[in-house]
């Protein structure tokens, strides 16, 4: 016998008279559907004619890993049906990436040559809060990272229909140390600030931040911060570390140089937990 043993098929086999036992064990093979999707992935990228030659020669090399494993039609992925635990945590961001590689491939007229499309400011946006958080996920689990659902303050007992239409508050990233809250809500976009007669931050993002920020610190203690957190652009002008308390809030605006060494990006998210927590 391998594995353990399934009783309720086992008695279905007893029932047809067979004198077989069923069993229940896991197969480890390299060839499962993860390791598919990477090397799906990774040969459709070297056949990309907008992919960097050192960078084509790279995967090239890391393809060489995958040699018993099989290619796979992306379009049959169920990517919602995706399982991540223990044994495969490490899987989850690199599928996520791959996700992102494949939605955005077009496939040329020329037979097994592909395209990429550019990347939306919405594509960035999940792949930039996705890496945020798992970077507080890997080094700060102490402040257990979560996308946090917030409900609206609404005076218990009271009856309005309103409250039924009112949308959902769910932050990006929520931060705990002991009895204060970091709220990180992360942005993509080319512009960062607004034009009209001046430069000004995004009125809808500093209303919805602050909107979570109040919501949460019910008993105005002031323990609740919230910050706008942006990748960084081309955009001329813009400071570092701006802050201000609102009420007995604070609420802040950060810019990160993603284009820089990952020491560099680190030491910018550790900076953040000293500044607010």
């Amino acid at each position: 016998m391998r594995g353990k043993l399934s009783i309720s098929e086992t008695v279905r086999l007893k029932a047809q008279y067979s004198d077989k036992l069923a069993c229940e064990y896991d197969n480890f093979s390299e060839n499962n559907l993860y390791n598919q999707i990477l090397k799906t992935t990774i040969y459709r990228l070297v056949h990309t004619s907008d992919v960097d030659k050192k960078q084509k020669q790279e995967l090239k090399r890391v393809l060489l890993f995958f040699g018993n494993v099989d290619l796979i039609q992306t379009d049959h992925i169920k990517w919602n049906k995706l399982i991540y635990q223990k044994s495969n945590q490490n899987y989850e961001f690199l599928l996520n990436i791959c996700y992102l590689t494949l939605t955005g491939l077009l496939q040329t007229t020329d037979e097994g040559k592909f395209k990429l499309l550019s990347f939306s400011d919405e594509h960035m946006e999940m792949l930039f809060q996705r890496f945020v958080m798992e970077y507080y996920k890997q080094h700060h689990k102490e402040l257990h990272p979560k996308a946090q659902q917030i409900e609206w303050d609404i005076t218990d007992g009271q009856e309005n229909s309103m409250i039924h239409f009112l949308p959902k508050m769910r932050t990006d990233i929520s931060l705990h140390k002991a009895d204060k809250t970091l709220i990180i809500d992360t942005k993509y976009y080319t512009k960062i600030m607004a034009e009209n007669y001046k430069s000004t931050y995004r009125s809808a993002h500093l209303y919805q931040i602050f909107s979570y920020v109040k919501n949460l610190d019910r008993n105005n203690t002031g323990n609740v911060s919230g910050l706008l957190l942006y990748a960084k652009t081309d955009e001329e002008g813009l400071s570092q570390g701006n802050s201000v308390r609102i009420g007995s809030n604070t609420i802040g605006v950060e810019v990160i140089e993603l284009n820089s060494d990952f020491k560099e990006i680190a030491g910018q998210l550790e900076k953040i937990l000293i500044q607010y927590l």
